[in-house]
């Protein structure tokens, strides 16, 4: 798509200051923009439509929203075009990336492409604008490495930190970045790029490094989006394959709260500029993916098949954001519990995809919400 082509996709939108959310049709990207346009703004997606069922995303959004939402199909990596979606936007959420650990090592060129230089045509847009126009970033907890040097321990099928401190609270933003695989590498210059066009041009910017984010609109894989992924196995009666032994550990957090983390950077930008915070569902939301499978189980009613190989690169056995500072700075409530979650999204993903409900999870569903 040309500079022009864009242009012209989304005139009216554009002269009215729209919020701008790159990789807009994307899971998180939606639900970004279903919060916006539900509060009134005019909101410009800019997705190049490449991940496997974004565009009923997109198609969902227009429904919801046919008077607020407009769409330009453009690459990230087209710094024409992209300097026209943000030439009139009032704040810019960019979601746009190259997510998956696997990806990157198989095309770590493309990686390096669409994170490093797709995040750098945006910042460049908005230092070319001279405003203070916010931008906030979808970091990764992938920037502090594989934390190898966090002593564990195995219990009941889980690994815990040997350090009280890092097991009560996880891990802070104060812990030294590592970049581990391209994919590390991409989005931790990605982020660091961030954080100092706020340094070196008063661009009020603000990172999030995100763990596990999980809920409606996630089109989950094998490579990415793993609560999803094991949740649409299990629902069609398929395996699941784990990579190691199922003990690794992740904080997950329901898309509604980060979604919430994100509306409050932007309204608190003054404040926030320039900061990046760890974004999870911290030690009360922190589980291994055999516990995961078994709470599967429970919500659809049936067992589900496990097949186990390698590790795979860079991958943590133990993460859990120390979501403390982004709670108070940015005003967060208590996150939505996994159990309740996990469970509200095996109910969308089966009414999503037209699946005859299995008798048992209305029922689980129910149990959940008292949780």
């Amino acid at each position: 798509m040309t500079a022009s082509d864009a242009s012209a996709a989304a005139p009216a939108v554009l002269r009215r200051r729209p919020v701008l959310v790159t990789g807009g049709a994307g899971f998180i990207g939606s639900n970004l923009a279903d919060r916006f346009a539900s509060e009134g703004h005019d909101v410009l997606i800019y997705d190049a439509l490449a991940r496997s069922g974004v565009d009923r995303n997109l198609e969902w959004l227009k429904r919801r929203h046919p008077n607020k939402i407009t769409s330009v199909v453009g690459d990230i990596r087209d710094e024409a075009a992209v300097g026209d979606a943000v030439r009139d936007a009032q704040a810019v959420f960019h979601m746009a990336a190259q997510v998956a650990v696997t990806t990157s090592l198989v095309d770590p060129r493309e990686d390096f492409e669409i994170n490093i230089r797709g995040t750098l045509n945006v910042l460049d847009a908005l230092r070319q604008r001279g405003e203070r126009v916010p931008l906030i970033f979808a970091s990764t907890n992938k920037v502090y490495g594989d934390l190898a040097d966090v002593e564990l321990e195995k219990t009941n099928d889980a690994y815990k930190p040997r350090d009280p401190t890092i097991r009560s609270a996880g891990i802070g933003e104060d812990r030294p970045l590592d970049f581990h695989t391209p994919y590390g590498c991409s989005k931790g210059a990605a982020d660091q790029y961030v954080l100092d066009y706020a340094r070196s041009f008063g661009i009020p910017t603000c990172v999030m490094r995100m763990s596990c984010i999980y809920g409606q609109r996630q089109m989950g894989t094998e490579d990415q989006g793993w609560v999803a992924h094991f949740l649409i196995r299990a629902l069609h009666g398929e395996p699941i394959t784990i990579y190691g032994d199922g003990c690794q550990v992740r904080d997950v957090l329901d898309i509604s709260d980060a979604v919430s983390a994100y509306a409050s950077a932007w309204k608190r930008i003054d404040a926030v500029q320039g900061r990046a915070f760890n974004l999870g569902g911290g030690p009360s939301n922190a589980i291994s993916l055999r516990q995961l499978i078994t709470h599967i189980e429970e919500v659809v009613g049936h067992p589900v098949e496990t097949i186990y190989n390698d590790w795979r690169a860079g991958d943590q056995r133990y993460y859990v954001s120390d979501a403390r500072l982004a709670t108070r700075e940015l005003g967060l409530k208590q996150p939505i519990s996994w159990l309740k979650g996990v469970a509200a999204l095996a109910q969308w993903l089966q009414e999503e995809r037209g699946l005859a409900r299995s008798g048992a999870l209305p029922s689980r569903l129910q149990n959940a919400e008292a949780l």
